[in-house]
């Protein structure tokens, strides 16, 4: 294979995939210094000044120092695994034991250090990589209110989509998909409720994995829902993907449900990716979630070809209506942040001054020129008026959930039609900014894996306008490394990803 390219902070300039970048530093043509101090340079280049994206909420002072001690280990013949040497952007919502902070973009955490790293920062610690910083998101992991802004926390600002700056990343994990997309850095890590990982990746043009609950350990992550929240990798590519995602798997005593996963957890640090793992794979076609916007499902018609092409038996169309569960999971997940916010701020934040939800609606009363500049806290409040995990009416919403999205869910429509993987676009195009109305994203696909705890793959499938769109592949689960075998081959036989441009003003003036 060539030499990848130089490095470059040109904002045109396609950064190589974190595969390439490992193969070159193997084989002596680039080190960890510097791989990090060009993306250092790029994020000076691109997110603070030139396109300005506020991907990246917090750099790693330490960063350079850590790869050159990396450096040094693989010079003296010690290479911890494919990771070896790669720097990482992590979602500012996940605990790192080092110089910066973890705040979930709220000033209430702003300064906070955690007294230690969350397992999957640990995991990739041990596995070489170098945590180059932490990423913006949509504040408190867009909890907060019914109609935010996805992308803005009053710590890190508005997060701008670099495929058009006057478009939304979606959320929450909008720094790490923009910051990946834009080539900040080679490997990202978000984390998924509902949604999280999978819209911004696919609005931004990424290959985005939101793993089974329990493939991770959720340590040190600020919670939503311990039913629902899971980290996950994104990144500019499915090979990058399997890369990042074996090396955060991996079960942890701090996080019992990791105690479920089945015995191939132990997945190495690698995971395969034939080139014919779709031919016989059946998928069944999810028409209930197209989006009703002609050219977006138009990729994913022309996606079912391509598939058809490669080798995958399509069943179409599948009996799958969208779910009708929607207001006992976000009851769950209210329930649920109320009664697991304090145990993590008394773990990961015990100097802090708020301890309970209470204090953080509190904090941002107190500061609402700065917190509430946008839109409110009305789901805070409508959490904080709940009760305990005990109560009926919760216990009800979670068995709802669970029969809706499993039993009468993906569970079914899989067995019922011998499916390997359902498929369906993820959603629609980037909408324009709007801080007035919120959010107005249109229907997407990540419901039913999320409610469930199954995994959820999206690709990129090409543009609407120069605005990219996902196709998502969904299925029983554990199933992220078939999933990631069929996104590759799909990937690799379409490359439809191309770099972003930072269009100012995708509409007419």
């Amino acid at each position: 294979m060539a030499a990848p390219r130089s490095p470059s902070t040109s904002s045109n300039t396609e950064q190589p995939s974190a595969a390439a970048l490992a193969e070159a530093m193997a084989a002596g043509r680039l080190t960890s210094e510097r791989l990090v101090r060009d993306c250092l340079a790029r994020i000076a280049a691109i997110d603070r000044a030139g396109p300005a994206l506020h991907s990246v909420i917090e750099l790693n002072p330490d960063a350079i120092v850590i790869a050159k001690a990396l450096d040094a280990e693989r010079k003296a013949g010690k290479t911890r695994g494919p990771l070896h040497g790669l720097p990482v952007l992590v979602k500012d919502n996940i605990a790192c034991g080092d110089r910066t902070s973890t705040s979930a973009g709220s000033l209430a955490l702003d300064g906070i250090r955690a007294p230690r790293d969350a397992h999957v920062v640990k995991r990739l610690r041990d596995a070489g990589a170098v945590i180059l910083g932490k990423t913006n998101l949509s504040e408190w992991a867009n909890i907060r209110s019914t109609r935010s802004v996805s992308g803005w926390s009053a710590r890190g600002g508005l997060t701008r989509n670099p495929y058009a700056l006057d478009r939304n990343t979606s959320g929450s994990s909008s720094g790490t998909a923009a910051a990946i997309a834009a080539g900040l850095a080679p490997l990202g890590v978000g984390t998924e409720t509902d949604g999280s990982i999978v819209s911004p990746s696919s609005i931004c043009g990424l290959v985005g994995l939101k793993p089974t609950v329990g493939r991770m350990s959720r340590d040190g992550i600020v919670p939503i829902s311990h039913t629902q929240d899971t980290p996950g990798p994104m990144t500019r590519t499915v090979a990058d993907a399997a890369l990042l995602y074996a090396a955060m798997v991996g079960r942890d005593g701090a996080d019992d449900i990791t105690s479920t996963a089945p015995a191939d957890l132990a997945l190495g640090p690698a995971i395969a990716l034939p080139a014919d793992a779709l031919r016989g794979a059946r998928l069944g076609v999810a028409r209930a979630y197209f989006t009703g916007f002609d050219e977006a499902d138009a990729l994913i018609e022309k996606a079912i070809v391509d598939l058809k092409r490669l080798g995958a038996e399509i069943v179409d169309p599948i009996e799958f209506a969208q779910p009708s569960y929607g207001d006992a999971e976000l009851k769950v997940l209210l329930y649920e942040l109320k009664a697991d916010l304090p145990k993590y701020l008394a773990a990961f934040a015990p100097d802090a001054k708020i301890k309970t939800l209470a204090d953080v609606i509190a904090f941002n009363r107190s500061h609402q020129d700065r917190e509430m500049t946008w839109f409110a806290q009305e789901l805070f409040d409508k959490a904080q008026a709940y009760g305990g995990l005990d109560a009926k009416d919760y216990l009800d919403a979670l068995a709802e959930c669970r029969k809706g999205s499993r039993d009468d869910g993906i569970d079914r429509v899989m067995k019922a039609n011998r499916l390997d993987a359902l498929i369906a676009p993820t959603g629609g195009p980037a909408w324009l900014i709007d801080p007035v109305a919120g959010d107005h994203s249109g229907a997407g696909f990540s419901a039913p894996a999320a409610v469930a705890g199954y995994p959820h793959l999206t690709v990129p499938a090409g543009f609407v306008r120069g605005l990219p769109i996902g196709l998502s592949f969904t299925g029983a689960a554990w199933s992220e490394a078939r999933l990631l075998a069929f996104g590759h081959v799909y990937e690799q036989a379409t490359l439809h990803r191309r770099p972003p441009a930072f269009v100012k003003r995708s509409t007419p003036a």
